[in-house]
């Protein structure tokens, strides 16, 4: 039964009530509770009594005046209670919920919008600069990014890894069109023999470790966001379906259906009557709420943190600049590399060849090649600090669950009569109990074992996500990129201000700005594959670069970071 029929249902419910009769002494005929008894559990109607009588047989519903419930009504009611409750947290937790689900998924299919738009990027310099690698280079830009995704989302793939073997695979079609073009020399063991190389030589400088540096401080915090929200969404449909214990269970039955017994079914509980049951069921869960509420404080660390290039954002619409700026770098050293190469590999055989043409989508490549400036609030950033303003008021939501149980659901308005356990009262003369564990010892309406393993499940679980929040965001001093795998990866630390390598400007006056630089497209007919041949040492070629980067960056846009999204399409 869904929460909008069972708040529908309760109101039919007081409607047919209202007919009937509220008093706690002198009633007459139990048809009332039979009508409600059978709407409400669907239970046949045949064997319940008729009219008020003694029920010696029962077990929690105990009265000295006659009642109208018999042991297996008793038995259907505690279940039902126990239905109510679980009703009632799933209404309570309803709107955090869909708020952490719906974002968890607005910020993964983002993120795979943005893979796939940097992907374009990369694909459209090939096919605009770099023509006749186009068509070879398409399965290493393609197995990169697919890499990222599946790091982003969870895979058991190595950054370092899949960034090396990138600019690994990269180097020999370098090699064979912009430094030696016209190398028929193919077989696997020259190809890979220059592959090897690229680590030893460096032919693209340290850019394959800016690249790696950048992708550890974006990929990572990225990674650990979406992974937190998932644990989130866990904990809620964990305690939403929460078992609860036997002595629980005849408290709510107790609370909620022991005064139709005696015909009182339109009263409410007492608030503080209603706040020892609920704050004993749920004591296990208010553990819940210190852990919670650090969870939601370090998950805002996080997404602060994230900025500049710590935010997958900037890094991945910015990737093509620096695989640009690689095939330019080692274009200029085009010289010293060749005869590199031809110590370690050998020399090749020479003989003029023609590459297959790029074949990437031109209508993919025309929509690529346009560049919106769109508001900050469009950005993944900007949508992230939405989503943690709108999170921050449920920090203490498990501490505060049970109250607002009762307060919103359960108990009886300020000043009406309401049901105490045993009858209609003015007001409730119990002791009312706090929230958490340590405070039930003095519940006279539960008692309440010491731990709930599912509980303790939730809060180690909780704890271990808190590390890693803790551990992903960066510090305002510096963050060390940790190294990964074991074949001495780079362990990079950055200082928390912006420094050239991160797209930042100086000014004369000492000012540091972080930017996006964002470069339009070269034209069509700039193809570095293309330049002349101007030297040629021992059958070697050198290209002339003369002018090359600074077509490369014809007509530059530098934006702020916060203003700018590149043809992402708005998923909200």
């Amino acid at each position: 039964m869904g929460a909008r029929t069972w708040r529908v249902g309760f109101r039919c419910l007081f409607l047919v009530a209202v007919l009937g009769s509220t008093r706690s002494e002198g009633v007459q005929t139990c048809e009332e509770v039979r009508k409600l008894f059978q709407w409400r559990l669907a239970g046949a109607v045949r064997g319940l009594p008729d009219s008020p009588r003694a029920g010696p047989d029962l077990q929690v519903c105990i009265s000295k005046k006659p009642t109208c419930c018999t042991r297996k009504m008793e038995e259907r009611y505690q279940t039902a209670a126990r239905q109510d409750l679980q009703q009632v947290l799933q209404i309570s937790s309803s709107a955090l919920k869909l708020l952490i689900s719906r974002n968890a998924a607005t910020f993964q299919e983002t993120l795979e919008t943005l893979i796939r738009q940097a992907e374009n990027y990369t694909s459209i310099l090939f096919c605009n600069t770099y023509r006749n690698m186009a068509l070879e280079a398409a399965a290493s830009v393609q197995e990169f990014f697919t890499d990222v995704g599946l790091y982003l989302f969870g895979a058991d793939v190595n950054p370092e890894e899949f960034v090396n073997r990138f600019f690994d695979s990269l180097f020999p079609l370098v090699y064979n069109h912009l430094i030696n073009p016209g190398v028929t020399d193919n077989s696997l063991e020259y190809a890979e023999c220059i592959r090897m190389a690229r680590q030893d030589i460096s032919p693209f400088g340290n850019i394959p470790k800016r690249v790696l540096g950048q992708m550890g401080r974006s990929l990572l915090p990225s990674r650990t966001f979406l992974q937190a929200l998932n644990l989130a969404i866990e904990v809620i449909n964990t305690t939403d379906h929460l078992h609860f214990s036997k002595e629980c269970s005849r408290a709510l039955l107790k609370m909620l259906y022991c005064p139709h017994c005696q015909g009182l079914t339109l009263s409410k509980p007492c608030m503080g009557y209603c706040l020892n049951v609920a704050r004993g069921c749920l004591a296990h869960m208010a553990e819940l709420n210190p852990h919670w509420h650090t969870y939601i404080r370090s998950l805002e660390e996080l997404s602060n943190a994230m900025h500049g290039t710590y935010d997958v954002e900037h890094v991945l619409l910015n990737f093509h600049l620096l695989v640009n700026d690689a095939m330019l770098q080692a274009h200029v050293n085009g010289h010293k590399l060749l005869e590199q190469v031809d110590k370690i590999c050998g020399r090749p055989v020479r003989t003029p060849t023609q590459s297959p043409p790029c074949s990437f989508d031109p209508n993919k490549e025309k929509h690529g090649m346009k560049i919106s400036v769109r508001n900050g609030e469009e950005t993944l950033a900007s949508r992230r600090k939405d989503f943690i303003n709108s999170l921050r008021p449920y920090r203490s939501f498990y501490g505060g669950l049970a109250d607002q149980l009762c307060v919103n659901e359960l108990a009886a308005a300020s000043g009406l009569p309401c049901w105490n356990g045993e009858d209609l009262v003015q007001s409730y003369t119990q002791r009312v109990v706090g929230n958490g564990i340590k405070a039930q010892s003095g519940n006279p309406e539960v008692k309440v074992k010491a731990s709930d393993p599912v509980i303790n499940q939730i809060i180690d679980k909780l704890k271990h996500v808190i590390q890693l929040l803790q551990g992903r965001a960066p510090k305002p001093d510096k963050w060390e990129l940790p190294a990964l795998g074991s074949g001495g990866g780079v362990a990079e630390q950055v200082s928390g201000d912006c420094d050239d390598e991160d797209g930042c400007e100086g000014s004369g006056s000492g000012e540091v700005k972080r930017t996006v630089k964002i470069t339009r497209w070269m034209p069509d007919d700039l193809n570095l594959s293309d330049v002349k041949h101007v030297h040629q040492p021992d059958g070697g070629s050198i290209l002339d670069t003369a002018g090359a980067r600074c077509a490369a960056g014809t007509d530059p846009v530098t934006l702020t970071l916060t203003g700018v999204l590149m043809a992402l399409p708005m998923l909200w």
